[in-house]
């Protein structure tokens, strides 16, 4: 069992200060948005034995044991973090695998470079997602029903939205969905700009439903996706509490520290609040145009006391273990890779002590013994 070093990205939009509150670090006053747990070779979790994407690129079979290796081939299938989002992130949707492989294969043969900032797939894999909320945690996830959402825009009172309004009351939900989110991103941008100040000075106003969106618009002045978001279901997770985001679900996360799990993937196709690259044609071949609940996930235990959290993903499986003191250790030794992640408390597994933020990786086959007192976040794999 390895102890894990991981990299902390600090993208803008990170909080200042709650992966040092979990950690009892002090703060940077830098963003740190999010802490990468994995062997994604963009920052490739340290161990005593090297980078843990060389480890396992050494030996896959006996760090990610037989079925692991021969299902999703000789790398870990998961990338584990915990997120800490001070502003929204940007709206974006995943491509399920079909999409992605094609999609991949295509700049491939265009021969767009994989650096490029036009780029919208940098590998050909999916990258279904599960975050769940260590505080509250706001999002947004799926679309709301068309004609609720009409009733939020007509109320707004600003004038520049009827058209919206109308195509949202005069369409089936697909057509109606799918209209008004091109027309959104393909607006004039000075004309969107007005209707976005608009729009965030009603919002201001009202408060109640709209102060999510007001929030939106106070980090992103002007931006076309603050009308998107307005199309979004909102949500807000208590701790424990997790959303599954699988592909062409459009979603974005706003505020809050959160553990998250996903495919082994870097494919976003971005719909607004965001300076970087909306490709809309693309866009809009990958959203899944229709209403949906965001589905809260709770965990489901089982008698030996693991919360598992339920997704039809195979490369990723996230749990939970809240280990109250001086109880007989839990024997977590699996024939699948795991890291294990300690948000609260301690907790002993196998020879190592680990504290909050602290984390450590399994290979196959390794027996490991956890106790604590500690909440403990078990991320292996389904083989």
């Amino acid at each position: 069992m390895d102890r894990l070093t991981n990299t902390i990205r600090p993208y803008a939009w990170g909080s200042t200060t709650a992966i040092a509150e979990l950690t009892g670090a002090e703060p940077s006053g830098e963003p740190q948005a999010e802490m990468w747990m994995g062997a994604h070779p963009g920052a490739p979790s340290r161990t005593g034995r090297g980078p843990l994407n060389e480890v396992i690129d050494a030996d896959p079979e006996r760090e990610l044991g037989k079925a692991a290796a021969d299902k999703f081939g000789p790398r870990l299938p998961f990338l584990l973090k915990i997120l800490a989002a001070g502003a929204p992130l940007s709206l974006q949707v995943h491509p399920d695998l079909a999409q992605a492989k094609e999609g991949y294969a295509d700049e491939e043969r265009r021969g767009v470079p994989i650096d490029a900032p036009h780029r919208n797939y940098k590998d050909a894999n999916h990258k279904p997602e599960l975050i769940c909320a260590l505080t509250p945690f706001d999002g947004l996830c799926g679309f709301r029903d068309p004609a609720e959402t009409a009733d939020l825009l007509e109320a707004l009172g600003v004038d520049s939205l009827k058209p919206y309004v109308d195509l949202l009351r005069a369409h089936p939900e697909d057509a109606a969905l799918r209209e008004v989110l091109t027309a959104v991103l393909s607006a004039d941008p000075e004309e969107m700009a007005e209707t976005v100040t608009e729009v965030t000075a009603a919002a201001r106003r009202i408060g109640g439903a709209y102060t999510p969106y007001a929030g939106i618009a106070h980090h992103y002045p002007g931006d076309p996706g603050v009308i998107a978001a307005m199309l979004l279901n909102h949500v807000r997770l208590q701790p424990g509490e997790a959303l599954f985001l699988g592909a062409g679900v459009p979603h974005a996360y706003l505020d809050g520290l959160g553990v998250e799990i996903m495919a082994n993937s870097d494919n976003v196709l971005r719909c607004g609040l965001t300076p970087k690259h909306v490709d809309v044609p693309e866009l809009l071949r990958i959203v899944r145009f229709s209403a949906t609940d965001p589905g809260v996930l709770r965990p489901e235990a089982s008698p030996d006391g693991e919360e598992v959290y339920e997704t039809p993903i195979d490369e990723f499986r996230l749990s939970r273990f809240v280990l109250p003191e001086d109880t007989a250790p839990h024997d977590l030794t699996a024939a699948t890779p795991q890291i294990l992640l300690c948000t609260a408390g301690v907790v002993r597994a196998g020879e190592l002590t680990l504290k909050p933020g602290e984390s450590a990786f399994v290979p196959a086959g390794e027996k490991v013994e956890v106790s604590g007192p500690g909440t403990l976040f078990r991320a292996s794999v389904v083989a």
